[in-house]
């Protein structure tokens, strides 16, 4: 099926047009006696008129064409072809249906020019699936010639609308005519929303450059789909240009106001940092008082207690001494309130360098303040998360910059806590000697000596006893006061 044909004396010929384009009738071509002499301009081969039952004039190649371009067209793209032609010509413009570029390089369905040779337009009926990359290669190739294209379909959702100059149409229940269903779009304020139009006017308007392709930069309503590129008037460009411009003002003014609310906030913290630091520094020295002042005196049941059986007080002191370089030693001022059921971890000058395992529920007041500015260290992550939680609802006993936690690795229940238990078997043990009741650092050693003969050495990582060489480091006592009560 075509609407266009060439004779043989007349030249061109459209079946759609009354006189044909030549100044001659219907009936000069249709069932004549002998045939008109009309060939396909496309494929050269012999053409005939006809009619369909509904009356629509077309030329229809005669048997045994080759392959041939029209001839592959569907009735349905031949009609979509016809309604472009007749809306292009209502819209003012010449259409020439099935046209050829120079040299063939291109044939638009529906070419529309300018009466005044100013512009031509092609309009494309497309149907068949494409991708993105041919139809732009087409619209490409059209516009090296010097004419635009505006690509058409009737199909509920082609999935190359919007990457060429494009227009989705549809036919209302009962219309004669098409109308633009997408494509055709205004700004409205905030985002842009479809205009209703018949395919007359829109013809009219892109005639006319009242409405141009535009690539959106703000979202188009629902429900129509976000399209790379759509049909709008130029002041709706400009419309959406100085909406943009106006949110960008606004939200660098939030960010300025976040901003200064950051650096008051911030301000307010340094001020709370610095009365922490003092309030800190007073609790830290009231703790190593009550430290020292707790030194003169036999060790208490607490400390017993921490240092024989509460599971990871070792290995707090064994990290605080790989990863801190502290030297420590469990408090004697263990029990005092202020460590809130914890185990304070002191170093050599009996200065508390850590928290070993506090209540959440006991950290108030003077334990708070000591708190604050020490390591706490959890002998699981459960027990870390527990306190964390619970500092989170109590925002009154939380600091403002949160607690400084760690975990170690405790052994599991029933490991050997006491001396004489199981074997140690660590890789890198971590050793203390006891000596006359009275315990040193120790090392592994390659040979045995002397004290390593006569005293026992502990794995602080996993409480078994170290029976392997090893050596004493130094000659002072870890705590010079402690005295083991077995």
């Amino acid at each position: 099926m075509a609407f266009r044909a060439v004779h043989a004396e007349w030249g061109t010929v459209f079946a759609h047009l009354p006189d044909l384009g030549c100044g001659r009738s219907w009936d000069a071509v249709w069932k004549t006696r002998p045939l008109a002499l009309l060939a396909c301009d496309e494929c050269g081969h012999a053409m005939y008129a006809k009619t369909s039952r509904t009356g629509l004039r077309f030329f229809a190649h005669a048997p045994g064409a080759p392959t041939c371009a029209l001839a592959l067209e569907s009735v349905a793209h031949h009609l979509l072809k016809l309604e472009l032609a007749n809306a292009a010509r209502d819209a003012g413009a010449h259409a020439e249906l099935e046209a050829r570029g120079p040299h063939g390089a291109w044939r638009a369905d529906v070419l529309a020019t300018d009466p005044a040779g100013a512009w031509k337009t092609a309009l494309e009926a497309q149907l068949a699936p494409i991708t993105d990359t041919d139809i732009t290669a087409r619209t490409e190739r059209m516009r090296a010639d010097g004419v635009t294209s505006i690509w058409f379909s009737d199909r509920p959702r082609p999935p190359w609308l919007g990457a060429v100059p494009s227009v989705r149409l549809e036919r209302p229940e009962g219309a004669k005519h098409l109308i633009v269903a997408e494509g055709l779009v205004k700004f409205t304020g905030r985002g842009w929303s479809a205009v209703p139009a018949s395919l007359t006017h829109l013809l009219t308007w892109a005639f006319a450059r009242r409405i141009v392709t535009h690539a959106p930069r703000t979202p188009l309503r629902y429900p129509q789909r976000s399209l790379a590129t759509v049909w709008t008037a130029p002041q709706y460009i400009t419309a959406e240009t100085a909406h943009l411009e106006e949110e960008e003002r606004q939200q660098r003014a939030r960010e300025a106001r976040l901003a200064a609310l950051q650096r008051e906030k911030e301000k307010k913290h340094e001020t709370i940092r610095a009365r922490n630091k003092v309030t800190r520094a007073k609790a830290l020295a009231e703790a190593t008082a009550a430290e020292r002042a707790a030194r003169t005196q036999p060790p208490g049941r607490p400390w017993q207690v921490a240092r024989v059986f509460r599971l990871g007080v070792d290995q707090a002191l064994a990290k605080l001494a790989d990863e801190h370089g502290v030297i420590a030693t469990v408090g004697f001022s263990t029990g005092d309130p202020r460590y809130a059921g914890g185990v304070p971890l002191v170093d050599e000058h009996g200065v508390p360098a850590a928290v070993f395992d506090p209540d959440p529920g006991r950290v108030r007041g003077e334990a708070f303040l000591l708190l604050a500015g020490l390591l706490l260290i959890f002998p699981s992550k459960t027990d870390q998360r527990r306190f964390e939680n619970a500092a989170n609802i109590k925002k009154k006993h939380r600091p403002i910059d949160g607690y400084r936690t760690e975990i170690v690795e405790t052994p599991v229940a029933g490991a050997a806590r006491a001396w004489g238990g199981s074997s140690c078997t660590c890789a890198t043990p971590q050793l203390v000697a006891k000596i006359q009741n009275a315990e040193y650092r120790a090392e592994p050693s390659e040979q045995m000596e002397p004290a390593a003969r006569l005293f026992q050495a502990q794995c602080r990582t996993c409480g078994g006893k170290y029976e392997k060489p090893w050596r004493r480091i130094g000659s002072t006592p870890i705590n010079q006061t402690s005295r083991l009560e077995t």
